[in-house]
């Protein structure tokens, strides 16, 4: 049988012997883990900190937005930091900031100051996802890299799970400013581990979008505070524009990234079939499935009236599948290629949806756990399968630039997943229904309860329809079959910005002649 297996997978910098490769393993896992742990943590925990810190909806809920929202817009730049000065210094340092922000989140004294707070964890949180995959591109093999991304898929999980389990546990018993601090011993371990066994990569002049960055954050902080606010208090003047001054910045952001020698979001990369269409798949797949599990906590505790921990249980099984799938996928990655796993996984998670959809006031919860298994699957072959199609497009000098990319739009499909999720569920129902229900006070009456289901319902649909675009696409990459005859060494030219170094640099000059190859 023909494999799609990527042929032009870009070779480690170096040979790594076994036990470092399994140290970087272990310090990007404990990284992933991390910031899975802290992402579901503080959804359960919301409410909670609301009350104790007096702080309305349309303000903390910012305590989760604005980590997506920064991680969003700093991710590629953080990628190019990795490249600039060196992935694995990089990569400890935004390790250490991370950590360091999870003891300012627990010991905060308001709203403001945990806002702020969370601004620390998302800078550091960013330079951990955007390096986290080309440190592990660097030193793995190809023939040992997709089990490797198959195990952050496994921390993911396993934090996700830890997170959900652990989250109304701590913020009952002990608290909700613990479920920032369990962050800290985590944190300490993996930076020592970081500073012994993280590689020292090469260093490679490239140049920073400040420009594309500036513009992008502006129309990504517009649109996303716009339309919270729409969906929070109701639409307004200043809310509609906000979000009309975020879309018009797009075009002009675009413009600016397809002048830039070195863009912060290279668009031009999209015209390559396998790394384009997968990182849309990636960005799809966020869009459509990060909303999931917000739609379902919104059911769960606004329309059964499960506690938050009750409702969370109920969701367990799928991450726990997921950690199982992880890793068993990314073996089967290496042997016979991404496309069909990938597919499958985003197949997978559109039935799963779509039987979410499903729902009513009177179905039997036995079938969450259920189809939370199914999903759990889906997103267990998918991450691995995809990440690895990516990450074989990249050349040792982009390994940080690709990595940052596919990061950058993974995180903004789940910013934008979050926002669109939260606003077609509270528009059928007033914007104080809506808040009750998001900090899980059981008021609703029989007609807003049937009203607001509607609302979930349509958004699931929404989720649905996205992920099957998102498998088409998919599907739609193609077989990577063997490279044609690549060009000699002499005929590739290497970009003017570039040191002179890098013409005698045999892994450089393999990696311009796979990339070489694919155009």
């Amino acid at each position: 049988m023909k494999s799609d297996a990527p042929a032009n997978s870009p070779a480690p910098t170096a040979a790594s012997p076994p036990s470092r490769e399994a140290a970087v393993l272990l310090v990007t896992t404990l990284g992933t883990v991390m910031v899975a742990v802290d992402s579901t943590i503080i959804i359960l925990a919301l409410p909670t900190m609301s009350r104790e810190l007096h702080s309305p909806l349309g303000t903390i809920i910012w305590s989760i937005l604005v980590y997506l929202l920064i991680t969003a817009a700093l991710t590629t730049q953080a990628g190019r930091v990795g490249d600039i000065l060196g992935r694995g210094r990089v990569y400890n340092s935004g390790f250490a900031l991370f950590t360091i922000g999870s003891a300012l989140c627990g010991f905060a004294p308001s709203d403001v100051f945990l806002i702020g707070a969370r601004v620390v964890q998302a800078v550091g949180g960013a330079v951990m996802f955007a390096n986290a995959g080309a440190l592990i591109a660097h030193v793995f093999p190809p023939e040992r890299r997709g089990r490797a991304f198959g195990f952050l898929v496994f921390g993911w999980s396993i934090g996700a799970i830890l997170g959900i389990l652990l989250g109304g546990v701590i913020t009952t018993t002990l608290g909700w400013r613990y479920n920032f601090f369990i962050n800290l011993p985590i944190g300490a371990a993996a930076v020592a581990l970081g500073l012994r066994f993280l590689p020292r990569t090469p260093r490679t002049r490239v140049d920073l979008d400040l420009p594309g960055f500036v513009v992008f954050s502006l129309a990504l902080g517009s649109i996303c505070y716009g339309a919270i606010e729409v969906a929070v208090f109701g639409a307004s003047a200043s809310n509609v524009a906000l979000v009309v001054l975020g879309l018009a910045l797009v075009p002009p952001f675009v413009a600016l990234e397809l002048r830039a020698r070195q863009p912060m979001l290279d668009l031009r990369e999209l015209r390559q079939r396998l790394l384009g269409l997968s990182l849309i798949a990636g960005f799809l797949q966020a869009l459509g499935n990060l909303s999931v599990i917000f739609l379902l906590t919104l059911y769960l505790q606004g329309i059964r009236g499960l506690s938050p921990l009750d409702a969370s249980l109920l969701l367990v099984p799928g991450y726990l599948i997921g950690a199982l799938v992880g890793p068993l996928a990314g073996r089967q990655v290496d042997r016979i290629g991404p496309r069909g796993l990938a597919t499958a996984g985003l197949l997978l998670m559109t039935a799963a949806v779509l039987a979410y959809g499903r729902l009513s006031a009177t179905t039997w919860l036995g079938w969450v756990p259920v189809v939370s298994a199914v999903s759990g699957v889906g997103t267990g072959a998918f991450f691995p399968a995809n990440n690895t199609a990516i990450m074989s497009q990249a050349s040792p000098r982009t390994f940080g630039a690709i990595s940052g990319l596919r990061a950058t739009l993974s995180n903004l499909g789940a910013l934008l997943s979050f926002v669109v999720a939260l606003s077609i569920a509270s528009a059928s129902v007033s914007p104080v229904v809506a808040s009750e229900v998001f900090l899980g006070a059981n008021t609703l009456g029989t007609a807003a309860g049937v009203a607001f289901l509607v609302g979930v319902r349509e958004a699931l649909l929404g989720s649905a329809a996205i992920l099957a675009v998102a498998a088409a696409l998919s599907w739609s990459r193609g077989r990577s079959g063997p490279a044609t005859a690549p060009p000699t060494a002499a005929a590739l030219p290497l970009r003017t910005e570039e040191p002179q170094r890098v013409a005698n640099d045999p892994l450089v000059v393999e990696g311009e002649r796979s990339r070489g190859a694919d155009r």
